[in-house]
């Protein structure tokens, strides 16, 4: 039972929370039906997101999972919201409504949902895109979401840029032919890449019972799918007769091509590698690989997650893409680092995460991301990435660039001389300072880092 004092903090929190769509474990849930509330909601402690709160180490609040409405206050500023304000949006970016009050200065916007891209709906597929024009700050790649259902084509077709892409559910055949007229063909499973080159010609089927979904990245962020070269499209703007000329067949063989191109069109059921592997007799297989598998790879196993890498070293063809696989635990962090060769283009397949981006000048600005959000941080700024859900987080970081490089801060401090650590970060704290070194001195790098709790969890009542 809970006492007059805990009552009306409780009216409180519920008083906030009475307009919000009700979820299975919100606070709101939880009292009526008998269940004990977070920490965070008892006796001493404020509810989030109201004017009595504190917090002075910016925790973060996963807004999605409690069902909390975020409000702009933090450590007694702010006010209520008295306009319009679309409270999906904002429970899905709480560190947008309350930025941490480490956040400053003007950062442009890092982040982009494929859920406000437009779709273009196609026979049996679709296709969504995010580029520079959707996300300014991603200049260097960009990336097209598609989906084919079973048996369904995104017909023959190459591009002026590198394709990198990432099997997101089912199987998928690919086709290729390389630069020496040797042709590929292989079938894909989820957690598997394919990368083409400039300019090679390829093609894509669904091949399991509910086809495939994948993600495709661009060695250029201001590619367009609508820039594709597409075979009926180039027969649709060719004379016939040219046409006839090139294949030395009368022109009537040509005269039912498709008027335009067909883009993304239920093909016929496919057979197996081996029975539909050209057979003429200047045919060769390509010596090339053009596919890999990144989630049979064997994983780094780190203290909070796991971690896989595919660039140039284990995927030779992939020249300029480089990517990781990350597995972020509930309560861990992908460490403080940065990366020095190119911006990181983050995709987000499951869970929920928040990024704060450092970017010298006092500048430093938090998102929040969602599965199917894209996040941009840019080359050499400082960031980390925190899981705030209850579930792993699952991510791609992808580079234009031919191999993974990061600079890890802890291991930065640990391969420093001591002397200049303490001087720098705990010169008038000669305990603390003994207490970091400690930590830090092994210098061992661990990607995805949770926390030993050997730290207390402050609430509200003990700031």
């Amino acid at each position: 039972m809970y006492g007059a004092t805990q009552l009306l903090l409780l009216g409180a929190a519920l008083s906030q929370l009475s307009s919000a769509v009700p979820v299975e474990d919100s606070p709101r849930q939880r009292l009526l039906k008998g269940l004990p509330l977070p920490e965070k909601y008892r006796l001493g402690s404020s509810p989030p997101y109201t004017p009595g709160h504190r917090d002075r180490y910016d925790k973060a609040v996963d807004t999605v999972g409690e069902g909390i409405d975020p409000l702009p206050w933090r450590n007694g500023l702010g006010a209520s919201v008295l306009g319009p304000w679309n409270k999906g949006r904002a429970r899905q970016n709480p560190d947008m409504v309350r930025p941490p009050s480490t956040d400053h200065g003007n950062l442009g916007n890092m982040k982009w949902s494929f859920s406000d891209s437009h779709i273009r709906i196609e026979e049996g597929g679709w296709t969504r895109q995010t580029t520079v024009r959707e996300l300014p700050s991603s200049s260097e790649l960009a990336a097209v979401n598609m989906r084919l259902d079973a048996g369904v084509i995104r017909e023959l077709h190459w591009h002026k840029e590198a394709e990198w892409a990432y099997v997101l559910e089912g199987e998928v055949r690919i086709t290729a032919i390389d630069y020496e007229g040797g042709n590929y063909i292989d079938d894909l499973k989820k957690g598997d890449l394919w990368y083409f080159p400039s300019g090679v010609p390829h093609s894509l089927q669904g091949l399991s019972e509910n086809g495939t979904e994948f993600l495709l990245v661009f060695d250029d962020g201001g590619f367009s799918e609508e820039s594709t070269f597409i075979l009926t499209d180039w027969f649709a703007h060719t004379p016939k007769s040219v046409i006839s000329k090139n294949f030395n067949l009368d022109p009537e063989v040509f005269k039912h091509v498709p008027a335009s191109e067909k883009y993304i069109f239920q093909g016929s059921k496919p057979g197996s590698i081996k029975d539909e592997q050209p057979d003429g007799k200047h045919v060769k297989k390509s010596k090339l690989k053009f596919s890999h598998s990144m989630l049979d790879q064997e994983p780094k196993k780190t203290s909070g997650g796991e971690v896989r890498i595919t660039d140039s070293k284990n995927f030779p063809i992939s020249k300029t893409v480089a990517a990781a696989h990350v597995i972020i635990e509930p309560g861990a962090i992908r460490e403080m680092h940065w990366h020095p060769n190119a911006d990181e283009w983050n995709f987000f397949i499951r869970g929920r995460a928040r990024i704060t981006i450092f970017a010298a000048e006092g500048q430093a600005r938090t998102f929040n991301y969602m599965p199917g959000d894209v996040g941009i941080v840019p080359q050499n700024m400082g960031h980390f990435v925190e899981n705030i859900g209850d579930e792993p987080l699952e991510m791609l970081e992808v580079f234009r660039a031919d191999e993974f490089r990061d600079f890890s801060l802890f291991q930065w401090m640990g391969e420093t001389p001591k002397r200049l650590v303490i001087d720098h970060l705990f010169a008038g704290d000669k305990e603390a300072g003994e207490k970091f070194w400690d930590r830090v001195h092994d210098a061992e790098k661990d990607e995805v880092t949770l926390p030993k709790g050997d730290g207390k969890d402050l609430d509200s009542s003990e700031l």
